[in-house]
């Protein structure tokens, strides 16, 4: 497989009213976050290196795998839940049906949503709201690691036992890390989770793209 390298992206240095820096991702260590700061979003322009990963590995994918990339506003529908606004949206689909497409949809906050496979959305950040103190260098390290883990074959996504009112997905790379979730069907659209019922491989298991 073609390495990723990780484009630059600089991390600015940020302070507050007294001049000193923040320090993203431990301002509150020990202690509840507060009142106000659930509602207040300070520098967003700090996430901007979001956008600078996401066109890199977008570039990455089209170089090193055979697909089929889709830059087009109207691949955000892709999403689950759609943003307020859209910057940009990008949709790469392995030509091999069993592995899962990828579709990347670029917010103005700045942010990514990631849509992967047929029924999960992953968003960097989840929020972004000062409580929340995200540390943008992890959700780069978290947005890198999610693409590498579904292009790799460590992407599944399964239903429950009948009824099936679960859906639940894995991201799975043995020796570096594990992240799971599920909701409920009557949470999604109907016609999506039908489509799904036929989209998903028969074991759940979405196979490793293939390289050029």
């Amino acid at each position: 497989m073609s390495e990723y390298q990780r484009p630059t992206a600089s991390m600015e240095v940020y302070r507050d009213q007294e001049g000193l820096s923040i320090e993203y991702g431990s301002r509150w260590d020990g202690t509840s976050p507060p009142e106000d700061s659930y509602s207040r979003i300070s520098n967003p322009e700090r996430y901007a290196p979001l956008h600078t990963v996401a066109t890199a590995l977008i570039e990455w994918l089209q170089d090193t795998f055979d697909v089929v990339v889709e830059p087009d506003p109207r691949a955000a529908t892709d999403l689950l839940l759609l943003p307020n606004e859209v910057v940009q949206a990008v949709r790469v689909t392995p030509r091999n049906p069993a592995s899962a497409p990828l579709t990347f949809v670029f917010t103005p906050f700045p942010g990514v949503y990631l849509h992967a496979g047929s029924l999960h959305d992953f968003h960097f950040p989840v929020c972004g709201c000062d409580a929340c103190d995200d540390n943008v260098a992890d959700l780069v390290e978290e947005l890198e690691w999610t693409v590498r883990t579904v292009v790799s074959g460590g992407y599944s996504e399964r239903f429950d036992a009948w009824p099936a009112r679960w859906v639940e997905y894995r991201l799975d790379e043995p020796g570096v890390g594990m992240s799971s979730g599920r909701r409920g069907t009557e949470e999604l659209p109907d016609e999506r989770v039908n489509l799904a019922r036929t989209a998903l491989p028969t074991d759940g298991q979405w196979l490793p793209w293939q390289e050029l």
